[in-house]
């Protein structure tokens, strides 16, 4: 049982005032964890979480937007990256330029702030970094190259980061998760999408952001023996 493991630790949840990403900030904060929180857009959203961490606002896919939320926490022991878009293409001739949209906020930001990250921990010998990849990463669903594919690179690059870092006592996984009715997902949820996974019995319910926010909680223990690898927290609908 986890016991205040986090007090004192500085952590940075990037996208951290979304649906699952509140939930995470809101569960680290009640650990004592100090919480550096970002976003993008949403500004009104962002406020609500005034009273849990310090709120920056940062574009990950700049170089500017990352130095800003390592700027805020220099001596950052934790990086849970959840920012991310929703990318759909409705027809052929949008998959290219939504693709190339989405590998930018779903791969390219996440990434290089990991990285970017990952090197001050490194020289202090000391950090977990978890990555918010999608079921979709790990499992084949129709129509979703646009979204998933990034998302499927972030899996992978997020696995050769773990591997460069071992043995600096830096630990990098990756959670997956599936449809939880917050976030990206919820909108998919409305509007039908995957009904028949509760119809057929493959779920017995639609994930909660508190499924994944103590995911995460498990890959940011600091005695935690586990590095390089993905966990999908979907309920068993992938399967």
């Amino acid at each position: 049982m986890f016991s205040k493991t986090l007090e004192g630790r500085q952590i940075i949840v990037a996208g951290g005032s979304g649906g699952l990403g509140a939930e995470t900030s809101r569960l680290l904060a009640q650990e004592g964890a100090g919480l550096v929180i970002g976003y993008w857009r949403n500004a009104e959203r962002a406020r609500q979480l005034a009273d849990v961490g310090a709120i920056v606002q940062a574009d990950i896919t700049t170089q500017e937007g990352r130095q800003a939320l390592l700027d805020a926490a220099p001596q950052a022991y934790g990086l849970v990256v959840f920012s991310g878009q929703a990318a759909r293409a409705q027809e052929e001739s949008q998959v290219e330029p939504v693709l190339r949209r989405s590998w930018e906020h779903n791969f390219l930001g996440p990434i290089l702030l990991a990285r970017a990250a990952a090197a001050g921990m490194r020289a202090r010998s000391d950090g977990a970094i978890v990555l918010i990849s999608t079921m979709q990463a790990v499992a084949v669903f129709p129509n979703s190259t646009a979204y998933a594919a990034p998302k499927a690179a972030l899996v992978h690059a997020g696995r050769i980061l773990a591997k460069e870092l071992r043995g600096f006592n830096v630990r990098v996984n990756v959670i997956c998760p599936g449809a939880h009715n917050a976030g990206i997902a919820r909108e998919t949820i409305a509007a039908g999408k995957y009904d028949r996974y509760l119809q057929e019995g493959a779920v017995t319910r639609w994930g909660r952001p508190l499924d994944v926010a103590r995911a995460v909680r498990f890959f940011l223990e600091p005695d935690n023996y586990i590095t390089g690898q993905v966990l999908t927290v979907d309920g068993g609908l992938s399967l």
